[in-house]
């Protein structure tokens, strides 16, 4: 059963990088009929998909546009992870984090997510 784990600081000072990584069992990130995407819910709001990768041959990333290139998102096979930075934080970035496993880019369809990690709680303060 593949199972994605996210793991990072769940606290990050404003301005700063917040880096989050999905280490993937049970199944490997270069398996060309994946997406891996990172979604969040910010408390009170509803989920907001804000990017993913893919690997057919090679390595594909799909963003949110609604971030401003403030995410980035990089893989390291080796380990079986991948890792989404989002630069400059604000207040507006305090919310539930999550890596999901889906098999096509219909990005803000939730039911067409197979596998979630368990969510990780970030908070924004100085």
């Amino acid at each position: 059963q593949v199972q994605p784990q996210q793991s990072g600081l769940g606290l990050v000072k404003p301005s700063l990088t917040l880096s989050l990584t999905c280490t993937v069992s049970g199944g490997f990130i270069t398996t060309n009929v994946y997406f891996w995407s990172l979604i969040r819910q910010p408390p009170g709001k509803g989920r907001e998909w804000m990017g993913a990768m893919s690997y057919s041959g090679n390595t594909y990333t799909y963003y949110n546009s609604s971030f401003k290139s403030r995410t980035s998102i990089s893989r390291d096979t080796t380990k079986n992870q991948f890792t989404l930075q989002l630069s400059s934080v604000t207040p507006e970035d305090p919310a539930v984090y999550y890596c999901a496993k889906s098999h096509g880019s219909r990005w803000d369809d939730w039911s067409a997510y197979d596998y979630w990690g368990p969510g990780t709680q970030v908070t924004v303060s100085s």
